[in-house]
């Protein structure tokens, strides 16, 4: 028989990692760059030349590859966290452990090895991997070795399904995965140890010999059948006195003597050896497209488990509604976004904090699509923004499988405790759990609470310092000595930048310079900062502070605004990291000094501790809709004194998340006339990300109220006009629908109209309306039941705003803002509102002018007028003309970055009617169940 064909593993393992580097390269350019980390304990020689080895064949396929190296004292803690960490680093996508452990140190390898996450078990050794293996199931990283073997056994060009195979050695590492992957792939397999009897005819009758034994050329000729394919997987040193070693390396099989009856045989070395470290390139590579297509680092395709719904007619309460879904945990959701353990704090088991660090992590990602939600001129109860919202999403992603984000503002407990209730959507388009979102949530606004009231507390406590000491006693106490040394503070030193005052030796200071810094001489008309409390609480409206014997004289009448109203709650929400709140905190102007200069919270000294105060309430909130759908809960501003919309940094973590085919939906506060033109000029303008389309949400009973119906009134029953089919009600009213469509197009967004129905609406009344939608400049009318059906009720919406964010963008805002402050105001009341011109208070026009000339002028403008009309009268619905806009007053937000008309008077801190909602409320001392919300 003629002698057996070589399998050169030499040169397969070259062609092998020729194939890989290409793919490899295709794969970085569409994705990222491969990453294997080695860890090491110790240095075993051995150890150090196979890393080496490793280490070079990565490098030379593409692959960034680390060597994790440490000394022999290494403890096992030590250890596991350093897996821990690579486990959640997204730059590594395999990690070995490379064995054996040269430690000092008791380390179990065990447990060593399966804390390695499955997904980047490069080597195969998991018993999560090897188990999946051992099952048959392919679905798994196997062992670099075996797989190099069971490459060989293919290229000799054996169909192994049917065919006898002995392995020698059950070692975990390659005689047990061997013997399952052949398993696997239906061959006969018998596994031969230490304590087999008569190995050389179970041997002889194989057609596939895998030794792996280390003992020395111990299969012989006599053991092999004619034609069989022998795998060598044994290197071991024998004496040999015509080497210059002294030494030779041979396998477990007797290479001459077994080659002259075997069909193909492998050497030693060069044979199974290099194909190792192939197979590992190979597996890094595998390991990288699992995290690809699991989400960790591209955002395709979502592996998401949404949640089916369990509709009934008649639709139950909203809190029925809620308490029917069970949510997954906060931790599967996050996980199923492609968040990392270390990204995510939980808040118990239904909400948890996102860290900002997924912004880093994900900069390369492209954005996803962004579409805003916004509505008509709203009826008193409102016409369902935030249902829409929640079931827009819920059918972007349970129905049409499209990764998608919900991101929404926290609702204050003012109005849930109030007039409303809850804010957390409805029917079967909610967030949930209900009562997590309607209450503390994760504390973000009581911090907002605390912030404000320190400045507060502070702005006050100084003027009565001021009043009452000494220029050189106040710099004493402001500069105090310590340990014999005094030195100013580094919010001190801004100070003194900001005074031109050089010297930094405070016993330097002539008593000028001491009075300069020290008095910030308050003029106490000027104060705009108020304390805050979210509770509606009228009698807040107006204060009188110092009443007490230690602050006679010094105190001052004020008021409460609600938490939400405080101009932190506006930073918040339009702040893009924790540097960029500093900042903005700092510049917030409280008051003038008596001089006119403005007096902010850094010159209080308070910039810091406010920003100390909201560290975590930076974080947006991860929870979920009754769908299973991701919903970022963040910020919560007012939608009229400010911007009335949900965080920046919520919408810049959705975008990476979601990923570019993707989409996240935001809702913007009170009608489009404010909340959406804010959205675009306010938002937009300092995110810097682009609108890829708006959705106007619009309802047939808001229209005829616009129409001229009768006047809506909450808690009231609807009179006939509004339950029965009008058409030439409708059609009158659908003038202010048609104001909202040209607006949005002003802005060069596509506009999806969303009918949101209710059971009285009529056939021909909403086509009617998807009709005129169309003629006026929509995109799209769409009908809409997710109340009722979830995100199957929005489904045609979902496709429709699909269809829009594939359009190209050719998105403007309405002014620049290089323009002067009066033209900005008037280009938003006569573009937006429809008012022939616009008429400033002397008061205002003072104002304007002392903004302009402290340099505030190229703020934008945030208008704060009533949201139920177009013009400042709440009462002229539809769409008015001929109307001249008064503005009474204005105020500056400069921290948060915006000047902010006052179009009539605007209530900041709201009262408790007759019978609050909080009425309904209870809880259940048994149970805990809560009651009452809505």
């Amino acid at each position: 028989m003629a002698a057996a064909q070589i399998l050169d593993g030499k040169k397969i393992a070259e062609e092998i990692r020729a194939t890989v580097k290409e793919e490899i390269s295709a794969f970085a350019e569409k994705y990222f760059q491969p990453g294997l980390a080695i860890i090491q304990v110790g240095s075993l020689e051995d150890s150090n030349v196979y890393i080496r080895m490793k280490l070079s064949a990565a490098e030379a396929v593409g692959i960034r590859a680390r060597h994790v190296k440490f000394p022999r004292d290494t403890t096992e803690d030590q250890l596991l966290a350093t897996i821990g960490h690579l486990n959640e680093d997204p730059a590594v996508h395999s990690i070995l452990l490379q064995l054996p452990l040269d430690s000092t140190q008791p380390i179990d390898v065990e447990r060593c090895t399966n804390s390695i996450h499955f997904d980047k078990d490069v080597d195969g050794l998991t018993e999560k991997n090897a188990g999946r293996l051992a099952r048959g199931n392919m679905d798994c990283l196997v062992p670099c070795t075996p797989l190099g073997c069971y490459e060989l056994i293919k290229r000799a060009g054996l169909e192994l399904a049917g065919k006898s195979a002995v392995v020698l050695g059950r070692s975990k590492i390659v005689g047990a995965p061997v013997a399952d992957l052949l398993r696997a792939h239906n061959a006969t397999v018998t596994v031969c140890h230490s304590k087999t009897r008569d190995v050389a005819s179970i041997v002889s009758s194989a057609d596939v010999v895998v030794a792996a034994i280390r003992q020395p050329e111990m299969v012989k000729k006599e053991w092999v059948k004619p034609g069989a394919v022998v795998v060598d997987v044994g290197i071991n040193s024998i004496l040999d006195a015509t080497k210059k070693s002294g030494h030779r390396l041979v396998g477990d099989v007797d290479f001459a003597g077994v080659s002259q009856v075997a069909g193909w045989i492998t050497p030693v070395p060069g044979g199974v050896g290099p194909m190792t470290v192939a197979m590992l390139v190979k597996n890094t590579l595998l390991c990288a497209k699992k995290i690809m297509l699991g989400n960790t680092t591209t955002g395709d395709g979502w592996n998401i488990r949404y949640l089916p719904l369990k509709l009934l007619e008649p639709v139950p309460s909203d809190i029925e509604v809620a308490r029917s879904q069970t949510p997954k945990k906060i931790t599967e959701l996050a996980k199923e976004i492609g968040l990392l353990p270390s990204e995510l704090e939980p808040y118990g088991s239904a909400k948890a904090k996102i860290s900002l660090s997924v912004l880093e992590r994900l900069k390369d990602r492209p954005n996803g699509g962004y579409v805003v939600v916004t509505g008509v001129t709203p009826t008193p109860l409102g016409e369902g923004k935030s249902t829409t919202t929640i079931g827009l999403v819920q059918a972007l992603g349970a129905h049409l499988k499209v990764n998608s984000f919900a991101c929404v503002r926290q609702p204050s407990q003012g109005p849930t405790f109030g007039i409303k209730g809850g804010a957390a959507g409805g029917g079967y388009s909610q967030v949930i759990p209900m009562e997590e979102f309607n209450l503390h949530l994760t504390g973000d606004i009581h911090a907002i609470t605390a912030a404000n009231n320190l400045l507060a507390a502070q702005l006050d406590t100084r003027m009565l310092h001021e009043a009452t000491q000494s220029d050189k006693a106040l710099f004493g106490r402001l500069v105090p000595e310590n340990k014999g040394k005094r030195e100013f503070s580094t919010i001190q030193v801004r100070r003194l930048e900001k005074l031109g005052i050089n010297k930094r030796d405070p016993n330097e200071f002539t008593s000028d310079e001491m009075r300069r810094f020290a008095r910030l001489d308050i003029d106490p008309p000027t104060i705009t900062w108020n304390r805050v409390l979210d509770t509606n609480d009228r009698l807040l409206r107006k204060i009188l502070t110092g009443q007490a014997e230690t602050e006679k004289g010094h105190g001052r009448e004020t008021q409460f605004d609600i938490s939400v109203s405080s101009e932190l709650m506006a930073i918040l929400a339009l702040t893009k990291s924790l540097k960029d709140m500093k900042e903005r905190i700092g510049r917030i102007v409280v008051a003038n000094s008596r001089s006119g200069v403005p007096v902010t919270a850094d010159d209080l000294g308070v910039t810091g501790a406010l920003a100390v105060l909201m560290k975590d309430a930076i974080k947006p909130n991860l929870m979920q809709t009754l769908e299973g759908n991701p919903v970022l809960v963040h910020a919560g501003p007012f939608a009229n004194i400010a911007h009335g919309n949900s965080s920046i940094l919520a919408d810049m973590l959705a975008l990476k998340l979601v990923g570019k085919k993707g989409v996240v939906v935001t809702e913007s506060g009170f009608g489009a006339d404010i909340g959406m033109e804010k959205f675009f000029n306010i938002k937009c303008r300092y995110s810097g990300l682009l609108p890829s389309c708006a959705v106007l949400v619009a309802t047939v009973r808001a229209l005829k109220m616009h129409g001229g119906g009768p006047k809506v009134v909450a808690g009231q029953p609807l009179d006939s006009a509004y339950t029965k089919e009008n058409i030439p009600l409708l059609e009158a009213g659908f003038v202010n629908l048609k104001k909202h469509i040209e607006n949005m197009c002003q802005f060069g967004v596509p506009v999806v109209v969303a009918l949101n129905t209710f059971s009285s609406d009529s056939a021909a009344e909403l086509e009617l309306l998807q009709s005129l939608s169309k003629s006026a400049g929509a995109m799209d009318a769409v009908i809409c039941n997710h109340w009722a059906k979830g995100g199957a009720g929005a489904v045609g919406l979902a496709e429709a705003v699909m269809r829009a964010t594939q359009l190209a963008s050719s998105f403007r805002f309405l002014y620049e803002l290089d323009l002067p402050l009066k033209d900005k105001i008037k280009a938003i009341a006569c573009k937006m509102y429809g008012a022939d011109d616009v008429e400033f208070s002397e008061q205002a026009s003072r104002k304007l002018e002392t903004y302009t000339a402290l340099g505030f002028w190229k703020l934008p403008i945030c208008m704060a007028k009533t949201h139920l009309s177009f013009s400042h009268n709440p009462e002229l619905k539809g769409r008015p003309t001929g109307f001249v806009l008064p503005i009474r007053d204005v105020r500056a937000s400069v921290g948060a970055g915006f000047i902010y008309p006052l179009v009539g008077d605007m209530s900041t801190m709201p009262g408790l009617s007759t019978r609050p909602c909080f009425f309904d409320m209870d809880i259940d001392p048994d149970t805990e169940v809560i009651t009452g919300l809505s």
